[in-house]
């Protein structure tokens, strides 16, 4: 597991000690990495079939990312700015519903853009870590449209199953965070007021509105298309989208695939690393200690806070089946375990949604959105300030309660 810590490391710390070689050599040392980890398990240990399956999670990770990427670059949303401390919040409470309609990545990649327009002269580092904790990872909890959860729906969970049991928690965990926005955006307004002129206000308007459909179609092959036949697909509806939508609704997004290629190689990376950590979680789940509701919440929070939180999902449901008896290929065992324990899958659904928000690994949007703030000139944290300055003393505190009140037994 060497290199996954080496990554993550390099990752915290390579763009702050040395930016410029960063820029042009993290990607040697993303596939380097991850070479050393399958060349280990396919000669060594001869575990071949560990390293096709972190393949192909992840060539289906990027047809996901990159498919939705792709079609909600094609839609230019024009926002009234600048924007007030309400509008804000009412603003990220309909991405945090959206979220469960659309998936967290097409919800961030859609309104990223927006949020940062309509905050153009006061956009700061902790208009970036809000937008990601509720659009991009605690607002898809209810509906399994997206990664971690959509996961669990095709091994067998019912649809439904989150939005029945865990609205309560979601809406603790939203509500106190809005809150905490809107206090610290009513003061960051009151300080910089004078700085923002009226005549940068402008209308609402969309343009390139035909792409909501392709976004409907994405969510439909995600949900409705077994593997194998959904990734093509996905790839199909991309380009019926980017050929459909004419050049001048892309430029006035800035759109490039540029952040596309950078998550690419960084999740290359990670996917590659993390095989011998997922492989150790799958077999340690009663000599960890996960035999408790809050043991499940907080060991596959806080795994999913340092690997992306779909593999981890699966990991920490495959032991949670374990410890039953009940085998996560079986559907039925899968359907039985939902209806019977309940507690366990409430909350390793909950910790593996929530905990994403932690850090830019967390969840497949957080980067793509750090990298699109910072190729709109936008200050974005960095890595190890958005766990100590936003993360850390705002999220932990939330989930901490919400552990208390929902997770005893």
């Amino acid at each position: 597991m060497l290199p996954f810590v080496l990554l993550l490391l390099a990752i915290a710390f390579g763009p702050v000690i040395a930016q410029h070689h960063w820029q042009s050599h993290y990607h040697k040392l993303c596939v380097a990495l991850a070479g050393i980890v399958c060349l280990y398990h396919l000669f060594v240990v001869w575990q071949p079939a560990r390293v096709l399956q972190a393949a192909l999670d992840y060539a289906s990770f990027m047809f996901v990312v990159g498919s939705f990427f792709v079609v909600a670059g094609g839609i230019h949303l024009r926002v009234r700015s600048p924007s007030g401390a309400l509008r804000n919040t009412l603003f990220l409470f309909s991405g945090a519903v959206l979220a469960n309609l659309v998936g967290t990545i097409g919800a961030s990649m859609l309104l990223v853009r927006p949020w940062i327009a309509m905050n153009r002269g006061r956009v700061a580092p902790m208009h970036i870590a809000f937008f990601i904790f509720l659009v991009s990872n605690i607002g898809g909890a209810l509906l399994p449209v997206g990664p971690p959860l959509f996961l669990g729906f095709l091994k067998g969970v019912p649809f439904g199953w989150t939005l029945q049991n865990c609205w309560r928690p979601w809406m603790l965990a939203v509500a106190l965070i809005l809150l905490v926005f809107f206090v610290l955006d009513f003061v960051s307004l009151r300080r910089r007021r004078k700085t923002i002129h009226e005549s940068e206000i402008t209308r609402w308007r969309c343009e390139g509105a035909h792409n909501f459909l392709f976004l409907f179609a994405l969510l439909a092959a995600l949900i409705a298309v077994p593997a194998g036949w959904r990734e093509p697909l996905m790839a199909l509806i991309a380009l019926g989208s980017y050929c459909a939508t004419p050049r001048r609704i892309r430029d006035a997004d800035n759109f490039s695939f540029a952040p596309l290629k950078e998550v690419g190689w960084l999740f290359l990376g990670i996917f590659g690393t993390m095989i011998p950590v997922l492989e150790f979680m799958e077999s340690s789940a009663e000599t960890l200690g996960l035999t408790s509701e809050r043991a499940f919440y907080w060991a596959s929070g806080l795994l999913s806070a340092l690997l992306d939180n779909a593999p981890t999902y699966l990991a920490f449901l495959a032991a949670a089946l374990g410890l039953y008896g009940f085998d996560i290929n079986e559907p039925l065992h899968v359907a039985r375990f939902s209806s019977v324990n309940g507690g366990e899958l409430a909350a390793l659904s909950l910790g593996a949604t929530f905990f994403g928000a932690l850090t830019y690994m967390g969840n497949a949007p957080n980067l793509l959105v750090k990298t699109i703030a910072e190729h709109a000139h936008v200050p974005a944290p960095s890595f190890v300030g958005y766990i100590w300055k936003f993360a850390i003393p705002i999220l932990i505190p939330v989930f901490l309660l919400i552990s208390i009140l929902f997770f005893s037994r």
